[in-house]
């Protein structure tokens, strides 16, 4: 049976003895292996009670396994929806009973606070460590390796990845086989990835970057992974002289451009080093350029579409750009108001469209309806400019989307905690320049008449209902927030207020 996904990612790697994934600690694992490994995890999730259509929930570290764990979505019709391991058991819940996920796969040291989760939204729980073991692998071990492809076309749903909305409730984006098959056509023409490349992979895999782009593009080509747990830069290093290429966030190069160790030795089989998910500084590219003598490669996307643009691979990366549309993807910068474009130069708000296009936000038809113009032109709410060549730069974002560590964090989410707290009158959190991260989150905060706060009081009473990286790293206390005539919060003070507070 056709299935658009797995006919093109996996299905051309059946038997192959080919290296797909190298892992930490020096183990090497075929695709061949691999894809006997997810037809395993489709009969156990199948058996769990899951459908084609039906949503499967993986909140685990990153593994081998956990990887499996989507192929065998894409090959039995599962909606697959992966989800940050850092978010809270509250948040969670959120995520499965809205998205109605017929099964919640999770770390065996997570079970116990995920089991009343998975039992109010009625789905199924199963384990899955680390080190591969849990009783979804104890469920697939006695399981064929063969299973059958459910039949699947452009149009079906692959994935939902939530991405959080400006009023604190967080919308399913709806990807389709056809929206991730075609960025990663686009994706492997532009960067030339072939079978001979080897890329070195330290993201996360409920992410859009670490999955959907470095992934699909290494399966679509047929390459390998050297496949780590994380970013840590002794592993970069130690790693580097085995790969070709590697994609990160900017975190990753102000990492390694700290250790003395990352020169143009090191470097000199490389042939590519991307970077997205957030904010590339232009000092970060230059002095990665002086260096190494490779010049990062900037692109720019988002949950909804995936990659948008991309710097040339053969032609000028302009530091500080995004560069240009990608093959099959059309970019408008029009004016947030009246929708009409704006003159090369102009900035305005950058609107989408192609197949990497997502099909909507789930449940939400009016909301869905309000992001997209009657054209088929995706709203992003990113502020951008473009220039007479076509080079898009972000300038800013119309929702205020502060992006930490490669992350999404909607400021609103975390005022609304802080507003909960004793004392705790208004608060505005704000994003603002940070040398490591891209940007870190500064929350202001007023207090009610007659009360005092303690900037540490206030992370302690909201730490264990807000996933760490949405957390603000620094509380300041004032006595009222700068507003407009209107009465507006007005965040741009806030934020050239702040912006030096994490300046090294």
């Amino acid at each position: 049976m056709p299935n658009t996904l797995y006919d093109a990612l996996f299905a051309p790697h059946a038997g192959s003895d080919k290296t797909f994934l190298v892992l930490k600690d020096g183990r090497r694992l075929g695709y061949g292996a691999f894809l006997d490994m997810a037809g395993r995890f489709a009969h156990a999730i199948a058996a769990a009670g899951v459908k084609p259509g039906d949503r499967v929930a993986l909140q685990a570290k990153k593994s081998a396994e956990a990887l499996a764990v989507y192929a065998a979505c894409v090959q039995g019709g599962f909606v697959f929806l992966p989800l940050n391991t850092a978010y809270t058991p509250a948040e969670v819940e959120y995520f499965v009973s809205d998205a109605g996920a017929r099964l919640l796969i999770c770390d065996g040291a997570g079970a116990a606070a995920l089991s009343p989760v998975a039992e109010k939204a009625g789905a199924a729980l199963r384990t899955l460590d680390a080190d591969g073991s849990g009783t979804l692998a104890d469920a697939a071990a006695a399981q064929p390796a063969a299973f059958p492809v459910a039949e699947r076309g452009p149009d079906d749903l692959a994935a939902f990845l939530y991405t959080s909305g400006t009023t604190g409730r967080s919308k399913g984006a709806m990807l389709t086989h056809d929206n991730l098959l075609s960025n990663a056509e686009a994706l492997v023409g532009e960067w030339r990835f072939t079978g001979d490349d080897v890329l070195l992979h330290a993201l996360p895999i409920f992410h859009t970057h670490g999955l959907f782009v470095a992934t699909n593009v290494i399966l679509l080509c047929g390459g390998a992974m050297i496949f780590l747990p994380g970013l840590d830069v002794d592993d970069l290093i130690r790693f580097m002289p085995q790969a070709t290429t590697m994609m990160g966030v900017p975190t990753f190069y102000t990492r390694l451009l700290s250790d003395p160790r990352l020169d143009r030795a090191l470097v000199s089989h490389m042939r590519l080093f991307v970077s997205g998910s957030a904010p590339l500084l232009a000092e970060t590219h230059v002095e990665f350029e002086r260096r190494t003598g490779q010049r990062i490669l900037e692109r720019y996307g988002m949950t909804e579409t995936n990659m948008n643009t991309s710097n040339p691979y053969d032609g000028e990366r302009r530091a500080g750009t995004v560069g240009l549309p990608l093959p099959g993807v059309s970019i408008r910068i029009c004016d947030p108001e009246t929708g009409r474009e704006v003159a090369a130069g102009e900035i305005g708000v950058i609107e989408v469209k192609g197949r990497n296009v997502f099909k909507g936000y789930w449940n939400m038809p009016e909301k869905t309806k309000e992001e997209f113009r009657t054209d088929g032109y995706f709203i992003t709410g990113d502020l951008a400019q473009m220039d007479g060549d076509g080079y898009v730069t972000i300038v800013g974002r119309a929702k205020d989307l502060i992006i930490s560590g490669g992350y999404n964090i909607y400021p609103k989410e975390v005022e609304m905690l802080l507003d909960e707290q004793p004392g705790v009158l208004e608060s505005a959190v704000v994003g603002v320049p940070h040398p490591d991260l891209g940007e870190g989150v500064v929350a202001v905060v007023t207090a009610k008449k007659g009360a005092s706060l303690d900037p540490e009081a206030l992370l302690a009473g909201i730490r264990d209902r807000l996933a760490r990286f949405k957390q603000p790293r620094h509380v300041a206390i004032v006595d009222e927030l700068p507003r407009n005539t209107m009465g507006k919060v007005q965040k741009n003070v806030l934020r050239d207020r702040y912006r030096d507070v994490f300046a090294r």
